[in-house]
């Protein structure tokens, strides 16, 4: 299996998630966002670190600034140095999910833990669709 990540590109943090085996996803701690070149700098970093093959990106789907929001995504991934495999995955409501599942474990809100956690639920998703279409 390839060894995967994912990121949930927010303004202000980018949320990560990695899969080096059999399905299991882990939240990391997110890339905290100064700028553009900075940000897509340390996201190259964790790719290398990690030997990553295969990256999936939250792309938020519906939505009134989706196609403003889906165009910064996409510009973002292209200041990558990331040689591996790229795809977009439909992130609708994963931050809300995340926040669901941090409720009462995470007082702190702004520690990137809950885009990490949405970066989890996007991998997630994208290996279900995964299974789906391979079962």
């Amino acid at each position: 299996m390839k060894k995967m990540a994912s990121i949930d590109i927010g303004l202000k943090r980018i949320g990560v998630a990695l899969c080096l085996s059999l399905g299991i996803v882990s939240p990391q701690e997110a890339i905290l966002r100064k700028n553009r070149d900075q940000a897509a700098h340390d996201v190259d970093a964790f790719l290398n670190e990690w030997n990553i093959e295969l990256l999936v990106v939250g792309l938020p789907k519906g939505g009134s600034s989706s196609d403003e929001m889906e165009r910064r995504i996409k510009h973002f991934v292209s200041l990558l140095k990331f040689s591996g495999e790229v795809v977009y995955q439909d992130e609708y409501g994963s931050s809300n999910e995340a926040k669901e599942m941090m409720q009462g474990v995470v007082r702190q809100k702004r520690d990137g833990r809950i885009d990490s956690m949405a970066a989890k639920v996007i991998l997630e998703r994208y290996l279900d669709a995964l299974k789906a279409s391979h079962g």
